[in-house]
């Protein structure tokens, strides 16, 4: 049962209500007035308020309405009014309330209004839940996907956050490097300690040894002052080494000494320092050919990939586009004050044709023009460069299927939700592999055995 609030002026009414609600095992509290009401709403977490419309005082029962649709959007509200008119009963609709009771009602009126008000109540309860549980499955972190290779990568990085292991992150520039190693770190037991990034191909060679170890006074022309390097910075934390690949032979070996011994000493310093470091690493090279080519020292490329995290391309994971698009939508919107609330077909139709080498950073640029230019409230072609409107790549059904899903809460729950989307597109798989299974699940990139098993679960055709 839930917890109701009424409020009225007179006693009678609300000692009525109070018994008659209680012996629904309905929690009741009850309210003289409007300002005393509002006051009560502060409180407690309420379900229902059924509120007086005239009463005395300095807040009548629209004053309650008003305050519940500003600070307590969820509780339902049903006016009550022995002067209800027809303008009335719209201005509180429109207000937000759920419906009015005419005094003087019937118990079973009261009953089953209050009834229905506590099943929406619930229903909303419900939906908050599970959009919290839609935000966690399609999101780890900053990042952001709901398609097969990115739900895979969430469950990795669930797995990684809780061990103390070195990563080595692989994917093309604009991929979201950093955002994984933030969220492995952000995640994991070193959370509360510090997370030091550095670009390992954005410093000069003469400096990156400086920047990482640290130097003495007077070690080098310039040096006027001892400088803690990154690693004592990051002691006990994470230290994050982008593009690792760029880093300087000679000092990928003191690196390595670093990493085997877990000491580090200063440009110039005459004694060896303990820190307690992970290491998490990132590159958009192969490392092993750079390794193969002589480029990059094996033993230091062990002791970094102990476990390797790819990131796919976005035009390898289109099916995340439309997701991406609202969340960036949102975001530049708001940052903007634009009333942008979305993008039209024919626009997410160029974005789902373009291959993005950008990856997901050039898309986020390609939204953020998008809400500065356009002037209705939705992006259109016309909005986007003239690179991806005009751009004529193929349209996969997989990514078109997907791409009609609406980012909205879904009515039936996340279950069934989740289901009819699995469902669809297995079926779109096979009608593009012309019902040949094996190329339907490499279309899917998921094991064959993994698709008879899905196809048997929805009961879509039997082996």
């Amino acid at each position: 049962m839930g917890k109701v609030l009424i409020v009225d002026d007179e006693l009678s009414l609300r000692e009525f209500l109070n018994i008659l609600l209680s012996k629904q095992n309905h929690e009741v509290v009850l309210a003289e007035n409007g300002e005393a009401g509002i006051a009560m709403l502060d409180q407690h977490d309420f379900d229902v308020v059924l509120t007086d419309l005239k009463m005395p005082g300095a807040a009548d029962g629209m004053d309650v309405l008003r305050y519940i649709r500003e600070h307590h959007p969820g509780v339902q509200v049903v006016m009550m009014t022995a002067f209800a008119t027809t303008e009335t009963a719209i201005e509180a609709m429109k207000l937000g309330a759920y419906d009015y009771l005419q005094k003087p009602f019937k118990i079973e009126e009261v009953q089953a209004l209050v009834h229905k008000c506590m099943e929406k109540r619930a229903l909303l309860k419900e939906n908050v839940q599970l959009k919290s549980e839609l935000q966690d499955r399609y999101s780890f972190g900053k990042l952001l996907g709901k398609s097969p290779q990115m739900l895979t990568l969430f469950e990795l990085l669930r797995k990684v956050c809780q061990s103390e292991i070195n990563v080595l992150i692989h994917g093309e520039s604009g991929t979201g490097k950093e955002l994984v190693a933030r969220a492995i770190h952000y995640n994991g037991p070193r959370a509360e300690r510090p997370f030091v990034p550095i670009n390992c191909g954005a410093i000069p060679e003469q400096l990156l040894e400086s920047e990482l170890f640290g130097h003495k006074k007077g070690s080098f022309t310039g040096a006027d002052r001892d400088k803690l390097g990154l690693f004592q910075m990051a002691d006990g934390g994470t230290l994050f080494l982008d593009e690792i690949g760029e880093m300087p032979q000679h000092i990928q070996v003191k690196l390595l000494r670093v990493l085997q011994e877990k000491k580090v000493r200063s440009i110039g310093g005459a004694e060896d320092q303990d820190v307690d470091v992970r290491i998490l690493s990132a590159t958009n090279k192969n490392l092993k050919e750079e390794v193969a080519e002589g480029r990059f020292r094996e033993d230091l490329f062990f002791r970094l990939d102990v476990l390797s995290v790819k990131l796919p391309a976005l035009r390898e994971r289109k099916d995340d586009i439309p997701l991406l698009c609202h969340h960036f939508i949102q975001r530049y919107s708001e940052k903007m004050g634009g009333s942008v609330r979305g993008i039209s077909r024919a626009a997410l139709d160029c974005l789902l044709r373009y291959p993005f080498p950008g990856n997901v950073r050039e898309l986020e640029n390609v939204i953020e023009r998008g809400v500065l230019l356009e002037s209705g409230d939705m992006i259109q072609p016309d909005s986007l460069p003239a690179d991806v409107k005009n751009s004529d790549g193929p349209l996969s059904p997989i990514v078109a299927a997907v791409a009609q899903e609406e980012n909205t809460l879904p009515e039936e729950g996340l279950e069934a939700y989740l289901e009819g989307i699995e469902k669809r597109l297995l079926e779109t798989a096979l009608e593009e592999a012309n019902g040949v299974r094996k190329d339907a699940a490499k279309l899917l990139k998921i094991s064959f055995r993994s698709f008879r098993y899905r196809l048997a679960k929805l009961s879509l055709g039997e082996e």
